[in-house]
């Protein structure tokens, strides 16, 4: 037997453990593994790295051809994200390949990946399994009248303007002023993909095409199907990033003057900054998080849920729905747009419910349907993790005591019925006791 002292031991020992672990559990979701081209991206994108420590992650800064690359250890992921600045990588070193981190977004990690106009194998395959494709090698987006006035005379320093971002503030945040600096590869995306989000796009003067080489054929992306930046959120809610532009994460591009040459506008600064601050809470998880905490059904007048639902009966149902805020804490989500759906094998009742302080609540009728149904709440939005709740009840038919009595619809035919009984008693009553008097005279 434990003696007592031996026993709060123990108990230290695991609540210790446990504290460990939990606090490790932390770290890996903070940790991202920065995969550089070489050891200068260190230097020409410092900026960008220290707002990534800045927020509190834990980086790793390793070369892409690395033989030590690895996401996991003893079967367990390392790292929470994972930002390849690596553009012209063929392959990657040690362990890490594309099917790897295909099977990391499997898993919820979110990935960040960065080309340039020399697009290598690896960030061209891994756009493929996400569904985009990058324009061929040595191609850059050209814009003949949107250029800043530094450019070099190709028209390859795009300048790009606020309004060709998308129009989701839980993406891109609520303020994106200045214009941005471009240099880089097109990516175009598959429209009919519902998983992929076009951030930012070009404007409808550009192309995509070896500015070294003379035009023979058409670009394979023209105007505003030129798109600068995509991203995809994947069925796990897992989120990936991809960035046409290696420079327009760099230090030059993050401090540098604009001037449209067509406009002359100029502003102090690009907007690249401001963006990129804007996509990484939402890019690592940060923001466009939402979770179900609490749900609850039951009849009008009851308080608990029911083994079995009768049909016709009049149901409460209600749902708790937070959201993460900018400091990280969840609060409740208020949208009017949140349905409930009583489902067998297709809706039989849809309702858009009421709201109050990230309570949604609905009333409703059953059909006078029997069987097993379901309530649903699978709720889609623009920037906003896919929501699903599933709760599956049992609906049965009435008992033989719980249908009315006498319908009044049915009073004709209980007069009819009532009638001939009637008539019968006295047909029966005639024939059996009626005598004719003139046979008895004979």
């Amino acid at each position: 037997m434990f003696s007592s002292h031996g026993v709060w031991l123990v108990f230290w020992a695991v609540l210790n453990l446990s504290l460990v672990v939990c606090e490790e559990d932390v770290v890996v979701s903070k940790n991202i593994l920065i995969l550089v081209e070489n050891v200068w991206i260190k230097e020409t994108h410092s900026q960008f790295l220290k707002s990534l420590t800045d927020r509190g992650y834990v980086t790793t800064v390793s070369t892409a051809d690395d033989p030590n690359l690895s996401l996991t250890k003893y079967g367990e992921y390392n790292y929470g994200h994972l930002i390849i600045l690596a553009p012209s990588a063929s392959e990657f070193g040690g362990k890490l390949n594309v099917r790897e981190i295909v099977n990391f977004l499997d898993y919820g990690g979110n990935v960040i990946a960065v080309a340039n106009s020399e697009v290598g194998e690896a960030i061209r395959e891994l756009g493929s399994e996400c569904g985009i494709e990058f324009d061929e090698e040595n191609t850059h987006v050209i814009d003949h009248h949107n250029y800043d006035v530094n450019d070099d005379g190709t028209h390859t320093n795009v300048v790009v303007s606020p309004e060709n971002l998308i129009n989701c503030s839980v993406i891109t945040g609520d303020v994106n002023r200045h214009p941005f600096i471009y240099r880089g590869v097109g990516i175009s995306s598959d429209p009919n993909n519902p998983l992929l989000i076009n951030i930012l796009h070009a404007s409808r003067s550009s192309y995509s095409y070896n500015m070294l080489k003379k035009i023979t054929d058409y670009p394979n992306v023209v105007g505003t199907n030129t798109q600068l930046i995509v991203a995809l959120q994947a069925r796990n809610n897992a989120r990936a990033l991809f960035i046409g532009s290696l420079d327009f994460l760099s230090d030059k591009s993050f401090t540098t003057p604009v001037e449209s040459a067509l406009t002359g506008e100029k502003y102090p600064v690009s907007g690249n900054r401001e963006l990129i601050n804007n996509l990484l809470p939402w890019v690592l998880g940060e923001r466009g998080q939402l979770r179900v905490v609490s749900l609850e059904h039951h009849r009008i007048g009851e308080t608990d849920a029911p083994g079995q639902y009768t049909i016709m009966d009049n149901v409460y149902y209600g749902i708790r729905i937070e959201t993460k805020n900018e400091l990280g804490h969840w609060v409740p989500y208020g949208a009017d747009d949140v349905q409930l759906e009583f489902f067998r094998i297709d809706p039989f009742i849809r309702r858009t419910m009421k709201h109050k302080d990230g309570l949604y609540y609905a009333h409703l009728k059953l059909p006078d349907v029997y069987g097993v149904f379901k309530f649903v709440v699978d709720y889609h939005r623009l920037g906003y993790t896919h929501l699903k709740s599933t709760t599956q009840v049992p609906v049965r038919p009435f008992t033989h005591t719980q249908y009315e009595r006498f319908i009044e619809a049915a009073y004709p035919y209980y007069f009819s019925a009532i009638s001939m009984i009637v008539g019968l008693v006295m047909f029966s009553f005639v024939f059996l006791y009626y005598k004719d008097d003139k046979e008895k005279v004979e």
